[in-house]
């Protein structure tokens, strides 16, 4: 129910692949999608990922129908499976965020409860026409919060907005999305994964190692407490990419030849 896929030098592609229920979360795609995780943060030959749904949407969010159980939760209690259940489904955003590759959220179509948040996870998020937000758990009886999405949503698009959307259950249609900074474009829906690719292209031209560092430092900076926690962080790991690679040298190099750097890291 997740499918990795190589689809350009040092860019690897996650489709979720359960169509029929607009790859809404079951456990058993869950447990798929994190399979899929580790296999391409563990993949050293890939700088960049890309994560999107099969067919006409995103994610539909948890799987109404037919959930499943989480593994390894045989001979649990109720209270035991509840917490269990929970924390399996809502460690999948740190696992997004712990992989050493940027994570662009190719988001066709709807995008909805823990589906929005899956999109809240990667690092760039780019939206076809068709795509659609929608919190989903006030909707349904439950809490609008959950898989971070209370942590994430209002450092991106400002705490009233935040509130707004998700207290009110209503839909984020992709523009509203773009224009409040939910996700960075628009393109249209045969364009959406060639417009990921080629940013994820872009990226992938760039030193792997100084990109993994980028990616760890923005998302510490969410957390710091400080503008100078901050800096601090941001020169540590500037100190040891310049230190410990030839990287700059190269890019020194490159422009005086008028080529492309090779970064060797």
């Amino acid at each position: 129910m997740a499918i990795v896929e190589e689809v350009r030098p040092r860019v690897s592609l996650i489709r979720l692949n359960d169509p029929d229920t607009l790859n809404s979360m079951s456990f058993e795609l869950v447990e798929a999608l994190y399979a899929a995780i580790a296999t391409v943060a563990a993949d050293n030959d890939c700088s960049v990922a890309i994560l999107t749904g099969t067919g006409r949407g995103f994610c539909a969010g948890l799987n109404l129908e037919y959930v499943g159980v989480p593994p390894g939760s045989e001979g649990l209690p109720l209270s035991r499976l509840a917490v269990r259940a929970m924390s399996y489904m809502s460690d999948l955003v740190p696992a997004m965020r712990a992989m050493p590759q940027p994570l662009i959220a190719a988001i066709n179509g709807p995008a909805f409860g823990g589906g929005m948040c899956l999109t809240l996870g990667a690092d760039i998020r780019i939206a076809s026409e068709s795509a659609v937000f929608n919190g989903a758990g006030i909707n349904n009886g439950l809490t609008g919060t959950e898989l971070g999405v209370s942590f994430l949503l209002p450092r991106l698009i400002g705490a009233s907005r935040s509130n707004e959307i998700i207290l009110s259950g209503r839909r984020v249609d992709a523009h509203e999305a773009e224009r409040i900074g939910l996700v960075s474009r628009v393109v249209s829906d045969a364009g959406l994964l060639d417009a990921a690719i080629e940013l994820a292209e872009q990226i992938a031209g760039y030193s792997t190692h100084g990109v993994s560092m980028t990616k760890q430092v923005l998302w510490d900076g969410l957390e710091a407490g400080s503008l100078e926690a901050a800096i601090d962080l941001e020169n540590r790991s500037q100190l040891l990419v310049r230190l410990t690679t030839e990287n700059l040298d190269e890019a020194i190099r490159a422009r005086r030849a008028k080529r492309k750097p090779v970064f060797r890291d």
